[in-house]
């Protein structure tokens, strides 16, 4: 068994004790690569540092918007520099979140565009953060359309929106919310979508599973997201190991995820 655990934020402090120990634990259970994202300037370097100390991780660079009050005009040009170093995988953590108490949308599109044109420029594929500005999200993709692609992180919208992000050359991103019993509407997308969208994911230390919650998460657990998957779609665990692996390789690049 071969997985891809395609959001997972092992630089995170939660993990500077156990990080070793996290990453055997996860590839004991199958999952094999990981892809970083950071969110902030300051966490570049560590996760280019996560590159260089485990073969099996592949950082991705960007601005996210939950944290808009510490962002600075000269982090672009820092984010812009380093996304030529040859382990960086994608863009991202990048977009855009409309709940209460966020930044302003008008401050979180001058940023979501910027990252979006600079990773057109750069060929990369962009990890987006959505959360309720899905219509939102896919009218600037529209509009700033990177050959590249990329992936919508725990994708929470409509099956038509699934549809136009599809459209557009975008993986969906599933993880532990899959396992809820209350997921009714998830568990209905991933029955009726092709596996050919999707990729696999758990957000760690973020969303744990159902009956983990309380603890942080950790990559370890998409091995039970893909046994969910699996089950809930009607296709063996290999062949969702299979395929999603495909797609993540496809959209990071197979010059990386190998």
């Amino acid at each position: 068994m071969h997985l891809i655990d395609t959001h997972c934020h092992l630089d995170f402090e939660v993990f500077d004790d156990c990080r070793q120990q996290i990453v055997e634990q996860a590839l004991q259970v199958g999952v094999r690569q990981f892809v970083v994202p950071s969110v902030i300037r300051a966490r570049f370097q560590n996760v280019l540092q996560l590159a260089n100390d485990f073969p099996c991780i592949y950082p991705a660079l960007g601005l996210h918007p939950c944290f808009i009050s510490v962002h600075q005009r000269s982090d672009l040009d820092v984010l812009q520099g380093l996304l030529s170093h040859s382990r960086v995988c994608a863009l991202g953590e990048i977009g855009l979140d409309a709940r209460e108490g966020m930044a302003a949308m008008e401050v979180q599109l001058a940023l979501f565009d910027e990252q979006l044109l600079l990773a057109r420029r750069l060929g990369k594929p962009v990890i987006l953060h959505v959360v309720k500005a899905h219509d939102l999200v896919l009218s600037r993709l529209r509009r700033v359309r990177g050959e590249a692609g990329g992936v919508v992180h725990a994708f929470s919208g409509s099956e038509q929106q699934a549809r136009e992000y599809a459209k557009l050359g975008f993986y969906l991103g599933m993880g532990g919310s899959l396992t809820y019993s209350r997921a009714t509407k998830l568990q209905g997308l991933v029955q009726r979508l092709p596996l050919k969208w999707w990729v696999l994911e758990t957000d760690s230390p973020d969303m744990p599973l159902q009956g983990f919650q309380g603890q942080p998460n950790t990559p370890s657990q998409v091995r039970r997201v893909a046994e969910t998957f699996a089950e809930l779609s009607g296709v063996s665990l290999e062949d969702v190991a299979e395929q999603t692996n495909r797609n993540a390789r496809q959209c990071f690049g197979v010059n990386y995820l190998l």
